[in-house]
């Protein structure tokens, strides 16, 4: 080959290389552009609002011209009377979502692949899902009248078996339970979709290796679907820890009543009466902040913590 017509390789920059792939993958960065924009107007944009947790705002004011405070809306609600109530009541309701709602989508998936006829297995999936298509209102209407004292068939079962009645809602000692239970129903079969999609991908010949070795069902389950499926089951359990002083204020604004606010009272319903019925905007913004920091850090040590003594973790 002539020197002419030679040609010298140009080593490219690390920027050079980045601006290229962008410009390679062009098309898909434009399919993620509108979710993009939507998080950025809708998500981000609205971030600035977290100002109001150091002020003493005044609509009419406006956000920059409020009275800036300081921590002392924090200090509020550090010396409310009900603080360490409400707390305890959010840290409880999600450990023991944890401990009950969490693992048994996961069983039911295991169980549910386990299951050889097609037209059962594909019934019970799609019975398990409907639940999770009935509004929540709908849901706890339902629970209500399941438990009513006078006319619910709970009630009268228990009365059939020689024992009182119970005013289920009524009872502080039995929010939390029915709050737990009516999760599992609702959600059980949505929140197994994940692992049964991770189930599918597990390598057959895994199971046929181990069926000419001898493993029953139950030891294929132990030593093959559950490592297989193990990181998608930290990555879910990483999500869950992270959001352990948070509960959705709907569910629990339904259930609540003025007899068993005593364990039902959490963070999101004290928030949303401050913030909304109050309205006491700067107090509940900072009440939020406190609880978004707290999800942060128990998120940030529990991916820590994963990351040490597991190959999986969020970042």
């Amino acid at each position: 080959m002539s020197p002419a017509t030679d040609v010298i390789p140009v080593k490219k920059t690390k920027m050079q290389r980045f601006w290229l792939e962008m410009w390679n993958t062009r098309y898909l960065h434009l399919l993620a552009l509108p979710a993009l924009v939507y998080l950025a107007i809708f998500q981000y944009g609205p971030m600035y609002g977290v100002l109001m947790a150091f002020q003493n705002f005044r609509a009419r004011d406006g956000i920059w011209g409020s009275e800036w405070v300081g921590f002392a809306q924090f200090q509020r609600f550090f010396d409310h009377p009900f603080f360490w109530r409400i707390i305890s009541n959010t840290v409880i309701l999600n450990v023991y979502q944890l401990i009950f709602v969490f693992p048994l989508p996961i069983l039911f998936a295991l169980f549910l692949n386990e299951v050889r006829n097609q037209r059962i297995k594909r019934t019970v999936q799609t019975v398990s899902y409907l639940p999770n298509f009935i509004s929540m209102p709908a849901i706890i209407g339902m629970m209500v009248m399941f438990v009513s004292p006078t006319h619910g068939f709970i009630n009268h079962f228990i009365e059939w078996l020689g024992f009182e009645s119970i005013h289920f809602m009524a009872s502080p000692g039995w929010f939390r339970p029915l709050f737990v239970m009516s999760e599992i129903w609702a959600g059980l079969g949505w929140s197994a979709i994940i692992y049964i999609a991770a189930l599918a991908g597990v390598n057959p010949e895994l199971y046929e290796s181990a069926v000419i070795d001898g493993a029953s069902r139950i030891r294929m389950m132990i030593h093959i679907s559950i490592p297989s499926i193990a990181p998608t089951i930290i990555i879910l359990f990483l999500l869950n820890v992270g959001t352990i002083m948070s509960l959705g204020h709907e569910k629990a604004l339904l259930m609540q009543n003025p007899l068993n606010l005593e364990t039902g009272e959490i963070i999101s319903t004290f928030v949303f009466r401050r913030g909304i019925e109050g309205p006491d905007h700067s107090f509940a913004t900072a009440v939020h902040v406190f609880q978004s920091v707290i999800n942060i850090t128990i998120l940030m040590t529990a991916n820590q913590i994963s990351r040490r003594v597991s190959e999986t973790s969020l970042w």
